[in-house]
């Protein structure tokens, strides 16, 4: 979807909207979400810093889903079209918890880990600029560069777990060449 329909007014207030739900969604779970257990943290320490590993909480969700933030109408009736349904996503990080609707594979949580770094470098107000245009600028879902490093980081994880790399580092380096910026993403 292209924005150029929208003010200036209107995305910064998508912007505000998208970083209020996050943080909604955070205080919500976090109490209820658990710390990594020592097997996913011994599995994941290679990648990520242990502070990260320590400070993360998983939460898997039983008889609830996750539901759509309260503005999508009003998205919808600005011309907003294929929004992330929310309940239907494998799991969903709000900064340093993540809400899964079933178990967490060793891939899904490398990827939602890679958020939470990301998260952390960027803070929820900057993810969440970039997390919208992205998903505006980039074709939905499959085009947000915040996505697209946590799918590649993934793969490049599952090919061989053994390999460690810094995801820290990685998250760096794509903030440094401006990858997470929509305009900028190499297709």
């Amino acid at each position: 979807m292209a924005t150029s329909h929208l003010t200036p007014e209107q995305i910064a207030q998508v912007f505000g909207l998208v970083a209020q739900y996050i943080t909604t969604q955070r205080e919500k779970y976090k109490s209820r979400a658990p710390q990594l257990s020592a097997q996913q943290k011994a599995k994941m320490a290679g990648f990520f810093s242990l502070e990260l590993l320590h400070d993360a909480r998983l939460f898997v969700l039983n008889e609830e889903r996750v539901m759509n933030p309260d503005f999508y109408p009003m998205l919808r009736n600005w011309g907003f079209r294929d929004l992330p349904n929310q309940s239907a996503m494998g799991a969903i990080t709000f900064s340093d918890t993540v809400v899964s609707n079933g178990p967490f594979t060793d891939g899904l949580l490398f990827h939602e880990l890679v958020h939470v770094e990301q998260y952390r470098q960027l803070g929820i107000p900057c993810f969440s600029e970039l997390y919208v245009r992205g998903f505006l600028t980039g074709g939905g879902y499959e085009g947000i560069p915040l996505e697209r490093n946590a799918y590649l980081l993934g793969e490049r994880y599952e090919k061989n777990p053994a390999r460690h790399f810094s995801v820290a580092d990685e998250v760096v380096e794509w903030t440094a060449k401006g990858r997470f910026l929509p305009e900028r993403i190499a297709r």
